[in-house]
């Protein structure tokens, strides 16, 4: 068979996409007149911000070679995207940036493709930078995979130095996919997205038999049936063919509108293959193993600015759930906030990026809450639960113990930045377990290992790690277990009033360091009012921090012209007593405008 099906995988900013580009303009794949810098990112999000979020499958033509690209992301928030992309293809390019060396998320990556059996093609771009160095590279490759230096092809995704070459290797490396049963339909959904003329489509790769237009056909798992009205391949547009056969990469249109009808890591199969047994209709197929269910780490609540919008934001995330599998979210509600849904991340960024989606595809405006980790709390009648916001928390007295998941982290960084790392690590509670070496020889760099709180990962890790290392340092994390915490719940007053979406869930010795950086950026970024605005933090009834916003004072003698001074001072007392007055009573809406909330979230 002349399919070779192959992703890119590589740490954040090692050149995916433009290496992407390279293959499409060699392969005449997009003309050139339609060619620009990162094709594969469709997204403005994606183009803005030089990074990848959504997997982009393509087909291209080489020599006599059908070739089938999956781009996938680089940051550790969007690893879901990345195994899934894996699951469809049979090889895989390990891009490592010349000047940067290999990263943390370039082992993650590279483990998750060794689980699924995937021949692996090493890979060093970039080579043009005067900064490269390939012989620390190649010594670092070397070491992570045991290959021979001669395994190793070099390139530039800029000038294009090394691409034909590569692309050549993957014919000759990556093995053509398996001759599957070509009488029993089977194919996997590895994505979707929703169209708003033709409904759900799904990305597919075909393992069994072949799939044409008019077929009628059953997912699996939700157990829908509808016939195939259009199915064909990425070019990276959409391109409508008559049939797709084994081993292809392409998607299919079915009409079904119901976005619970079809679900990433499904199989498609030919409605005939039903059989009846003891009188119930049963699949004679297997189903193809689908994904492992993945697991948020970071939860916050998302409601709506406005209450009539609620049901628009069910449907926006309903729609965003297709093209980001690792979405989850389920209705809650608020007694200040309303009806809204708290939803599960993978990572701040993931966070970042879900909202900014949400506003501009949408144009829908909402309030995020606090984000918080998921905690297991211990009632003391035997009951277990599972806390994932501040208001869940039980009264003091119910609780008998909490526990809070611990993360595996490791971190890669050059030698010089190995102090300044394991300080920070240390100020957030981290548990040093070892520190390996990548290559030897001057200004080598070392792989620490560690044990954290995720709750220390969440907020802003990420930017100091990188602020202590000049950049350089790099971070992939894992779960591993759960372990006895002492976490307090902080409330947020604003003129006397609790202001539930402000509440936190921090360990007892932070809640006073906490606390006062709250009350702190509040008092910076709310605006002032025609009275003193009173904003405290608590535990229970106990205040812990508390600052003021002076009011705003309005201009009572500007009517005044000349006359005795008195006449002013009579003014003047009468506004401080109507002050006073609206002190005592610390009545009046405070409107929180949503700076102050992501003030709070940036702490």
């Amino acid at each position: 068979m002349n399919i070779r099906n192959f992703c890119i995988i590589a740490h954040i900013d090692h050149g995916k996409s433009t290496l992407a580009d390279r293959f499409l303009e060699l392969t005449g794949t997009v003309e050139k007149r339609k060619m620009h810098d990162q094709l594969l990112d469709q997204m403005d999000l994606e183009q803005e911000r030089g990074i990848t979020i959504k997997l982009a499958p393509v087909r291209m033509h080489y020599n006599e070679y059908t070739l089938n690209l999956i781009d996938t992301p680089g940051h550790v928030d969007f690893t879901y995207e990345v195994s899934r992309s894996l699951a469809a293809v049979e090889g895989a390019i390990l891009l490592v940036d010349a000047t940067q060396g290999v990263q943390a998320q370039t082992i993650a990556n590279l483990y998750l493709a060794i689980e699924q059996n995937l021949t692996i093609i090493p890979v060093i771009n970039k080579i043009d930078m005067p900064s490269a160095d390939i012989k620390k590279t190649t010594e670092e490759i070397i070491h992570l995979l045991g290959c021979e230096e001669k395994d190793i092809l070099h390139c530039s995704g800029k000038t294009g130095e090394g691409v034909k070459e590569l692309l050549e290797a993957v014919i000759e490396r990556v093995p053509a996919p398996r001759k599957g049963d070509a009488d029993s339909l089977r194919a996997l959904i590895f994505d979707s997205f929703y169209d708003d003329y033709r409904g759900v489509v799904a990305s597919i790769r075909i393992v069994d038999g072949n799939l044409k237009k008019g077929d009628k056909v059953c997912f699996m798992k939700t157990g829908a049936t509808a016939e195939v009205l259009d199915l064909g391949h990425f070019a990276p547009k959409l391109v409508s063919d008559p049939i797709l056969e084994n081993g292809q990469i392409g998607y299919v249109v079915t009409g079904l509108k119901d976005l619970k009808d079809i679900r990433v890591g499904d199989t498609i199969t030919s409605d005939k293959n039903w059989k009846l047994e003891i009188g119930n209709w049963k699949l004679n197929t297997e189903p193809l193993p689908g994904y492992k269910e993945v697991k948020p780490m970071v939860y916050a609540g998302i409601f709506p600015k406005e209450g009539d919008d609620y049901q628009a934001l069910r449907e926006a995330m309903d729609r965003l759930k297709l093209s980001d599998s690792s979405l989850f979210y389920e209705p809650e509600h608020s007694q200040a906030l309303g009806f809204g849904f708290r939803c599960g991340f993978l990572g701040m960024l993931h966070l970042d990026i879900f909202q900014e989606r949400l506003k501009r595809e949408f144009g829908l405006h909402i309030v995020v809450t606090v984000p918080s980790v998921a905690y297991k709390v211990n009632k003391t009648n035997g009951q277990e639960i599972i806390v994932k916001s501040p208001q869940d928390l039980p009264e003091p007295t119910q609780i008998s113990k909490i526990e809070e998941p611990w993360m595996t982290a490791d971190l890669i960084t050059p030698e010089d930045y190995l102090g300044n790392i394991m300080g920070l690590v240390a100020e957030r509670k981290g548990k040093y377990l070892n520190t390996e070496y990548l290559s030897t020889g001057a200004g080598h760099r070392a792989m620490l290992h560690y044990e954290i709180p995720l709750a220390s990962l969440i907020t802003d890790f990420y930017d100091k790690l990188k602020t202590v290392s000049s950049g350089y340092a790099s971070l992939n994390y894992d779960l591993k277990d759960y372990r006895n915490t002492d976490v307090v719940k902080v409330d947020i007053l604003v003129a006397d009033e609790k202001i539930e979406s402000l509440a936190v869930l921090v360990w007892r010795d932070e809640a006073f360091r906490v606390g006062k950086k709250i009350v702190e950026s509040l008092k910076e970024t709310l605006p002032r009012e025609q009275f003193v605005i009173k904003i405290q933090a608590t535990i229970g009834g106990k205040i812990i921090a508390a600052e003021r916003i002076s009011a705003m004072r309005k201009d009572v003698t500007a009517k005044l012209y000349g006359g005795d001074v008195t006449r002013k001072n009579k003014l003047l007392d009468r506004q401080k007593k109507g002050k006073k007055k609206l002190l005592a009573m610390s009545k009046g809406k405070v409107d929180i405008p949503t700076e102050a909330y992501l003030a709070v979230l940036k702490r």
